[in-house]
């Protein structure tokens, strides 16, 4: 699996991972809504550290920098 995720992209995942989080626990979206917005900040975090995203594998996306 190669990286295919550069700093920025990492950065801009978390920062919405954890604005989704805050919008949870501080009620502003709830039920469903709020279940789907911890599931994609999960997912955000997650490909945030390994650098991997796979939706970007297909299309052969890369925001990483190459030497």
């Amino acid at each position: 699996m190669k990286k295919n995720m550069g700093v920025t992209d990492k950065r801009i995942r978390v920062f919405i991972a954890v604005l989704l989080f805050s919008l949870y626990y501080f009620k502003v979206i709830e039920g469903t809504l709020g279940m789907i917005g911890l599931g994609l900040a999960l997912i955000f975090v997650i490909t945030s550290f390994i650098s991997f995203c796979p939706l970007y594998a297909p299309f052969g996306i890369t925001t990483c920098k190459r030497k």
